[in-house]
Order: C-alpha cells, then sequence, then structure tokens
C-alpha cells in the first residue's frame, strides 16, 4: 500500500489559506494554485522513486520448531532488498496469534550487504499451536512524503509445549538412581525373561537357572541365559475435559500430567520401549502411532502441544472403547484423569475393568490439596466445620474408587504435583523390573 504522511497533508493543508486567499482576491491568479499543488505531487512523486521498493524485498524466517510454557525463544527475521534505494528507516511488527504474546514493534536501521537481520522473542502465552501470521513492514521516502507498506504472509506454525528442557536431566537422574535396575540394563543377559542362551554354570550364577535336561544329556551343568525383554508398547492416554483443565498451584492439571509424561517418555524411549499418545474428553481427539527411538521424543512434544483445554466430560466409554481398539498387543497404558465422586467415576471403573484384562493400566491422579487443607484448617465458623465435613467425605468417596481400581489390578499413582514425575518413573521402573508386562 502506498499512502501520504502527515508531512505531505500538512503541508497540502498549509498552503489551503494562500489558494482561498488568491481565489478571493485575484481569481485570476488561480494558476500559482494549481502549480502548488502541481509542484506538491511531483515532490511525492520524485520521494515515491527514491523510496525503496516493496516488490523488491525478500523476507526469511528461522523461528524455533518449538515453544515452551514459561519461557521465551528468539526468531530471527531477516530483510533483504535485492535491488533499488535502501529505506533509512523500515518499521516492522510480527502478527501472530492467541497462542504467543504479541511482540514489540522493531525499528530497522542500518544495512549489511543490503539485509537486516534482527531478533525477536517469541512467548507462548498458554499451550497450544502458536502460528506466525504475518510481517508487517512500512516505510517512507527520503523526504518523508510518502509511506510504503508491505505485508508478508508467512503462516508458520509452531507447537507450544511444556518447558521441559529440563526433562533429559532429571530423566537420566532418575533413571541412573535405581541401582538395580542400572545393573540389569548392563548385564542385560542373565536378567529377563526371554531365553537367550546356554553356557556351562560357574560358581555365583542363581541356581534355578540350571537346566537339568540339557545337563543330563552333555554331562556338565548347563544354565539358561535369558535377555530382558525390550519394545513394549507404553501408550499415554489424557483426558482433556473439564475437570483436568482446573488449575492446581496456578497450572493447569492437564499440563502437570503432560510435563510428567514426558519426562516417562524419554525414559521409556531410552529405554527401548514404544510409545504412543491419546487424548480425549467428549470423543478422541489426538491419536497417534507408535513411536520408537530417542529420536520420537521431539515429535512426540508436538503431539503434546495438540492436547488442547476442553470444557465438555470425558466419556470414558468411547475413548477406552477406541483405545483398545486401536492397540493389537499388551501394552501399558498410563490414565491421567481425575474424578468427584463415586458416581461420576462409575462409568470409568467400567470402562477401565474391561480394559485392564487384556493390558496393564496405570491410574495417574494428582492428590487434592484444597480438601486437604479444609479438612486440617482450624474451624472458626459454622460453615468451616460444614465444609471439612463435606470434604472428608469426598476424600472418603475418592478413597474407596482408588481402592475398588486396585482391586482390578489397576496400578494407582495418587501424588502431589512435584513429585508426579518422579513417582510415575519409578513406578515405571518397578513394573520392568518385577516383568509385569
Amino acid at each position: 500500500m502506498i499512502a501520504p504522511t502527515l508531512r505531505a497533508i500538512f503541508a497540502m493543508l498549509a498552503g489551503f489559506p494562500v489558494m482561498l486567499a488568491l481565489a478571493i482576491v485575484a481569481p485570476g491568479l488561480w494558476v500559482i494554485s494549481a502549480g502548488w499543488i502541481a509542484a506538491l505531487a511531483g515532490l511525492m512523486l520524485t520521494d515515491l522513486a527514491l523510496a525503496g521498493r516493496r516488490k523488491a524485498m525478500q523476507i526469511s524466517v528461522n523461528a524455533p520448531a518449538l515453544l515452551y510454557t514459561n519461557a521465551a525463544d528468539p526468531a530471527e527475521i531477516t530483510v533483504a532488498v535485492t535491488s533499488g534505494p535502501l529505506p533509512r528507516r523500515i518499521n516492522a511488527l510480527l502478527e501472530v496469534n492467541a497462542f504467543i504474546q504479541p511482540p514489540i514493534p522493531v525499528i530497522l536501521k542500518g544495512w549489511a550487504e543490503r539485509q537486516h537481520t534482527f531478533t525477536t522473542l517469541l512467548e507462548p502465552v498458554r499451550r497450544g499451536n502458536g502460528r506466525l501470521e504475518r510481517l508487517w513492514l512500512n516505510w517512507t521516502g527520503p523526504l518523508g512524503l510518502i509511506r510504503l507498506r508491505r505485508v508478508e504472509p508467512l503462516r508458520i506454525d509452531i507447537p507450544v509445549s511444556p518447558n521441559t528442557r529440563w526433562v533429559k536431566q532429571e530423566a537420566v537422574r532418575l533413571y541412573t538412581r535405581d541401582a538395580d535396575f542400572g545393573i540389569k540394563m548392563q548385564i542385560d543377559r542373565g536378567d529377563g525373561t526371554e531365553f537367550d542362551a546356554l553356557r556351562e554354570f560357574t560358581s555365583g550364577m542363581d541356581r534355578r537357572a540350571i537346566d537339568w535336561k540339557h545337563s543330563a544329556r552333555h554331562q556338565q551343568l548347563l544354565a539358561k541365559e535369558f535377555r530382558t525383554e525390550r519394545n513394549h508398547n507404553i501408550v499415554f492416554a489424557f483426558d482433556t475435559g473439564r475437570l483436568m483443565c482446573e488449575p492446581l498451584g496456578g497450572v493447569a492439571k492437564l499440563d502437570r500430567a503432560i510435563n510428567a509424561a514426558l519426562l516417562l517418555a524419554y525414559v521409556s524411549l531410552r529405554s527401548g520401549d514404544k510409545t504412543a499418545l491419546f487424548g480425549f474428553d467428549a470423543r478422541p481427539n489426538v491419536t497417534s502411532n507408535v513411536l520408537t527411538g530417542v529420536g520420537a521424543f521431539p515429535h512426540l512434544q508436538r503431539l503434546a502441544a495438540r492436547l488442547d483445554y476442553s470444557v465438555e466430560e470425558a466419556n470414558y466409554t468411547l475413548a477406552l472403547t477406541a483405545l483398545a481398539a486401536k492397540l493389537e498387543r499388551r501394552s501399558l497404558i498410563i490414565l491421567f484423569t481425575d474424578f468427584v465422586d463415586t458416581i461420576s467415576a462409575e462409568l470409568m471403573l467400567e470402562n477401565v475393568r474391561r480394559l485392564s484384562r487384556r493390558h496393564l493400566i496405570v491410574f495417574a491422579c494428582f492428590e487434592d490439596e484444597q480438601l486437604n487443607q479444609m479438612i486440617d484448617a482450624e474451624p472458626q465458623t459454622a460453615d468451616d466445620v460444614s465444609r471439612a465435613v463435606i470434604a472428608d467425605g469426598l476424600l472418603t468417596d475418592r478413597e474407596l474408587v482408588m481402592r475398588r481400581l486396585e482391586h482390578m489390578g489397576v496400578q494407582v499413582i495418587e501424588t502431589r504435583p512435584e513429585r508426579f514425575g518422579a513417582d510415575l518413573v519409578s513406578r515405571y521402573l518397578d513394573i520392568k523390573r518385577r516383568e509385569l508386562l
């Protein structure tokens, strides 16, 4: 777009009283008025000719592949002028969608080899799919009479994931903290359930591993060697409904669950297992294929960023039935969800029971700190007593649901948010050690 600047408009308005006076006093001198307009128009055309050309500009964007909540990452934008005059000053503004904080405008001055590179910080507002919509550029000619504008569509999608930069360090720390499991992974042979080979029995080996039939046949003691089974399927099932979107310590329960799941995902991928992600509210909304190897972790992060907040109730029947139909082999399913009372949990219990007949289920939820605070608070009024009694009843119902899950053979994790990730990894390592899969 090309438009006159305020300077050009004020220059035209400044000559208006003179032209009006000439029209009244000496109408024959109207040519002077026409000359003033023509001179100003000529200056504007000259300014346009000396200004930088819009079509000569090339824009390139080097944006991060992934953004993290509660963090800011830089994006580099390069404006290059291939031909023609160079603008002295360009006002640049990056337009983003609602998932990213709008960046501040930038003023570009100076050119190096006919290009200028500037950095703008991208700070996510919430988890989801961020997007760089377009870049707005405007500049004036050297005379300041003409303003030119260029709008460059970008359409760059950047998933916004929970801040998991600490995941690798935390995963390695938790992974190596368990000495027994570490030894098992290092030895590999002799500590599993899958038969690998026969070898001569030596002092220090487990006598229960002796194969008496083959020992009699070869007339020497032979022992079986086993290897640890790998390639187990680990499925992270997220309830993205209303209850999981409630804040817990200022952060949504869903975001805390995703953070812990990504921590465990890194550990399981590093252990040689396979991972998949499944999200649902009133219906399944995010479904992934099985991912293998540590190199698949960034893709898993992008999938987790697609788990959007919802105000709908979770439909366990539809979701868990769809999940069961998708799984072709026995898997470890980690269900991140929440409930209020036994009535709301009844459908969940029935569907979890059917799913647990073939798969190993880990039910992961957070402790209700608010209910505990109501019970522990010193009562000052009758309302405080009523709240404490109701909270105690809700916690009793919650405990009843947990016990019913355990009776079904479901592994239950209910812990505080700061320990959620560590407890989840510890339970996974315990399941691997006990060969429950």
